[in-house]
């Protein structure tokens, strides 16, 4: 092994180590470097920038109705759950808005903070109120696994290296935007969100247990996953994807149910 090799080995060592936390439930290890503050401040810009330049459908769109409702229940049974698990303070600086944008795209996310965006293209894949809560509260796990500050953690520590993450994000702004960005799948297809296969299942695990807590039936995960399936056409394997195959996913999804169907009630 080389000095450089060497090195970088060391430097990943270092701060993996300095700055390890705990995923909810899972009880996971994972690398966060950036302090919730930046990540918090970054969301919040990111977010205004995203609706003035997309603006929120009315309020009186049937579709901007399910989404604000079906949000709010799952925000009160992640608060809910969080505390019971003494992770409070992982949702302390919440403040929670849903918004709906008119967009084909099969997509939705959640930033840090929980600002939720959900794109109409999704309603024909969700169909109803349970499918919905499928979609947005896996994507509300990602931001409570703090899924995004791991994956900005990893690609700013490749990228800008022993430079030092606070020089970095004085000195190179555009770049941090744009790794915050995809890393929190704004602009992108929910099938090809910038996080590892670990988190997605992650999130569908996390996701259950909030939709089930919120009043939904966590097996609605399963027709959802399937009919996800189908869009887009053709994917490539398993080993070349970020995201877990749909027979995977599927099948970890059933593993979950007992776990998640716990928090049920109708």
């Amino acid at each position: 092994m080389n000095t450089t090799i060497k090195t970088i080995t060391v430097f990943f060592a270092i701060i993996f180590l300095v700055s390890c936390a705990k995923v909810p439930l899972t009880g996971r290890k994972q690398m966060k470097l950036l302090p919730n503050s930046e990540v918090m401040a970054l969301s919040l810009t990111s977010y205004k920038d995203f609706l003035a330049k997309n603006p929120p459908m009315p309020a009186s769109d049937v579709f901007t109705q399910k989404v604000k409702s079906v949000g709010q229940k799952i925000s009160i049974s992640v608060e809910k759950f969080m505390k019971q698990k003494g992770y409070a303070d992982r949702v302390a600086g919440y403040k929670w808005e849903f918004n709906a944008v008119n967009s084909k795209e099969v997509n939705a996310w959640c930033m840090p903070g929980g600002k939720v965006v959900a794109y109409s293209g999704i309603w024909p894949v969700a169909k109803d109120d349970a499918g919905l809560a499928v979609v947005m509260s896996h994507e509300i796990a990602h931001a409570i696994a703090e899924h995004g500050n791991e994956r900005m953690s990893q690609q700013l520590a490749l990228q800008v290296g022993a430079m030092g993450l606070d020089l970095a994000l004085q000195k190179q702004p555009e770049l941090t935007r744009n790794i915050f960005l995809s890393s929190y799948g704004v602009g992108t297809n929910l099938g090809v969100l910038a996080y590892s296969r670990e988190h997605e299942l992650e999130a569908d695990r996390l996701g259950l247990i909030f939709m089930a807590m919120a009043g939904y039936d966590p097996e609605r995960a399963l027709t959802f996953w399937q009919d996800m399936s189908k869009v887009g056409g053709a994917k490539p394997p398993e080993f070349l994807s970020t995201h877990p195959s749909d027979q995977n996913r599927i099948a970890k999804v059933k593993k979950y149910l007992p776990e998640a169907k716990k928090y049920y009630k109708p």
